[in-house]
């Protein structure tokens, strides 16, 4: 199958989880990109950073799209995205910088229990219960700050942590989806700046501008943007419980894949 289908696949399939579950794709984008990359004969050292980088870039696309989908809705709480995106340049563009200081095993490792996480959580359809207001400029600062870090560190767009957050504070399921959506845009644009910068000087395979492979995010770009919409629709039309215990199959599936070529 040609490289380029295979970057199409993995964009439309990205695409979707974005406008379905507010995810920016990157826990399907980041082991795919790894396994491709693998089979491109890339170089070894920095394959995990290259999928992480091209991850977030590509998400700054995707979210566009499906923050626009939702929006035209009336799902996206603007007033908490402009609170929280502070911290979440901050955490993420810092994040960024602790993953190039990092080995590819270690952050095959974490990326792994990550996956691992949110498939439980998927699995077992853990939710918070909402009890609060979405809380002041400080403590949204705080967490938009760990959620960035995180986010930067498994090159994802946030969603598993920013849908279960907004939950917690009393936003709706579709909302807290349509603004983790949002969110999403300021977290891969601080961590795609942060992934180009810090492989800047790192020796890398010709076409990447940093730690960002372009070829593959201009395959993943151009089907994410196409399917997102459709994400979109499906999340505002159909129950997505099914749909997520199926996708945390194959969480659990990619990342014991993962592990395994630890070994």
């Amino acid at each position: 199958m040609s490289i380029w289908l295979l970057y199409g696949a993995t964009g439309a399939f990205a695409g979707i989880l974005a406008g379905l579950l507010g995810v920016g794709g990157g826990l399907v984008i980041v082991p795919m990109l790894t396994f491709i990359f693998t089979a491109q004969g890339l170089t070894g050292t920095h394959i995990l950073h290259l999928a992480l980088g091209t991850s977030l870039a590509s998400i700054i696309f995707t979210s566009l799209s499906s923050v626009r989908a939702h929006n035209g809705r009336g799902a996206v709480n603007w007033q908490a995205v402009r609170r929280i995106t502070p911290g979440i340049m901050v955490g993420t563009f810092a994040g960024s910088w602790v993953a190039a200081q990092l080995t590819t095993d270690f952050l095959k490792v974490f990326f792994v229990v990550f996956q691992y996480y949110v498939a439980a959580q998927m699995l077992l359809d853990i939710k918070p219960k909402p009890h609060r207001q979405l809380p002041g400029k400080t403590a949204l600062f705080g967490v938009g700050w760990v959620i960035g870090g995180v986010s930067s560190l498994v090159g994802i767009g946030g969603g598993t942590m920013s849908v279960p957050f907004m939950i917690w504070c009393n936003a709706p399921a579709h909302t807290a989806i349509g603004t983790s959506a949002a969110i999403g845009f300021p977290i891969a644009l601080a961590g795609a700046l942060g992934y180009i910068y810090n492989g800047y000087a790192v020796p890398l395979p010709q076409h990447s501008l940093g730690f960002v492979y372009l070829p593959a995010l201009a395959g993943i770009v151009g089907a994410s943007m196409l399917t997102a919409p459709l994400g979109a629709r499906i999340a505002h039309s159909l129950p997505i419980s099914k749909l997520k215990k199926a996708f945390a199959v194959l969480l659990l599936v990619m990342g014991t894949k993962m592990l395994v070529s630890l070994f």
